[in-house]
Formats: C-alpha cells, structure tokens, sequence
C-alpha cells in the first residue's frame, strides 16, 4: 500500500476534459511535471515544493494536499465531487452493460 496517500482524492479537469483522480502524492507531482511550463508561477511552484517535500517525507501529506488543491483552485481546473459522477457507482441489476 502506498503509505503517501492523500485523505481524500482532489479530482482535476485534464487538458482533454476529462476529470482525473489525484490520490496521492506521487500523482500529484506526475500532474504539477506535467503541467505547462508557460503556465507555470508562484502557487505552482509552491504546490510543487510542497509535493516534493511530502514525498521526502519532510512535509505533512495534508499540507502537500492542500497546496495541489490551492493550485488547481487558482487554475481553474479543480473539480469539486460533492455529488457522486456516473462513473463512481455501479449499473446496479441491469447486467454488465455488454450486449451479446
């Protein structure tokens, strides 16, 4: 089990617009690696540090969560699933969804 989980995943708008899971820190900094270098400044490289810092273990993971979540705030691509997507529950008793 991987001992650098977030609390609670911060679920994230992609370039594509798909809505992506960020569940732990190394998640966290793939995403902030990633993320364009023409759109990078201070909230960015403080989140990085952050995430960096935490999977060092020299950081508390709650910090490390709350400054990606700080800065997918600032950037607009923060996505609050308060409600539960489509995707996160089951068909219920209408079968596997495959047609033979």
């Amino acid at each position: 089990m991987n001992d650098r989980m977030f609390d609670g995943p911060v679920f994230v708008k992609s370039g594509n617009g798909l809505i992506q899971e960020v569940a732990c820190v190394e998640d966290a900094l793939e995403f902030l690696y990633e993320w364009p270098r023409n759109r990078r400044g201070t909230i960015y490289e403080t989140a990085l540090r952050a995430c960096q810092r935490a999977f060092d273990g020299s950081y508390p993971l709650t910090a490390a969560r709350d400054a990606f979540c700080g800065f997918a705030k600032s950037v607009k691509i923060h996505e609050d699933v308060s409600v539960t997507l489509p995707w996160m529950t089951g068909r219920g008793d209408r079968g596997g969804g495959v047609v033979a």
